[in-house]
């Protein structure tokens, strides 16, 4: 008997729900969309094809690529202006060509969106000051 009670103790913990994970589960698919369609736009412009793409409540990445093609995304972009999404995306896009942060990756980033280096000061301060964490949604598009 104490058993069971354990188990329904636990399963109620698991379905209790914080407020940054009802944050992740209302803008997921509002994410998802947003990043599909710049994908979409971008990918052919860079000349690469992504194998899988996620989006993540990830608390300090806006966004990840792995060695098999793979491409997670923050759902926070949703909160951020469309500038800033695309150039998180072009970025991930273009370690399909480099995996790595070498002169040659950013060239290739230079090429698509030669203004990145305002964009990624631009996020370096957003995440300073901690809008890219659990819980903070209070980006606002500049």
């Amino acid at each position: 008997m104490w058993v069971l009670r354990r188990l329904l103790r636990k399963k109620k913990r698991r379905t209790r729900t914080t407020s940054a994970r009802r944050d992740y589960v209302l803008h997921k698919e509002r994410a998802r969309v947003l990043v599909h369609e710049r994908v979409a736009f971008w990918a052919p412009r860079i000349g690469v094809s992504p194998n899988r793409i996620a989006i993540r409540d990830q608390r300090s990445r806006w966004g990840s690529c792995s060695t098999k093609g793979n491409l997670n995304f923050n759902y926070r972009l949703v909160f951020l202006p469309v500038e800033l999404v695309d150039y998180v995306i072009v970025h991930e896009l273009c370690h399909l060509h480099e995996f790595n942060h070498s002169e040659r990756f950013w060239g290739h980033v230079e090429i698509h969106l030669p203004e990145y280096p305002l964009h990624k000061s631009a996020l370096r301060e957003i995440s300073r000051l901690g809008l890219s964490r659990k819980g903070n949604t209070a980006i606002v598009a500049a």
